[in-house]
């Protein structure tokens, strides 16, 4: 988590110090005077357009589709259901005099979701 924490700051420090530096550039070619102010809202306009492009759309597809996976969303549930229907055949196939016993064994101790 630190190093994240420290990649996060490290680029915010950057996207300040480098946007400052084009924000006088382009003032002094205006012949414009630096004001602060205007420069803090302009870049703070850029940085919440970036977060909420970027940050915004990567925190729906880890939080959101984690949490609909968990939920147990129909999309989630078709792989592992299958598969386990899939593994009932093929110890049925296999051990035909046992294999209700054992399928009632495995669903006692793993509980199907």
């Amino acid at each position: 988590m630190w190093i994240t924490a420290l990649f996060f700051l490290l680029s915010l420090c950057g996207h300040w110090f480098f946007g400052w530096a084009a924000y006088t550039q382009e003032q002094a070619s205006d012949n414009k005077p630096i004001q602060v102010d205007e420069y803090v809202n302009q870049m703070l306009r850029d940085m919440f357009e970036n977060w909420q492009s970027e940050f915004l759309q990567l925190i729906w597809q880890v939080a959101g589709l984690a949490f609909l996976i968990y939920v147990g969303s129909p999309q989630s549930k078709e792989g592992g259901e299958r598969k386990e229907e899939k593994l009932d055949l093929i110890l049925k196939s296999i051990n035909p005099e046992e294999a209700e016993e054992l399928i009632k064994n495995l669903d006692l101790k793993y509980p199907r979701k």
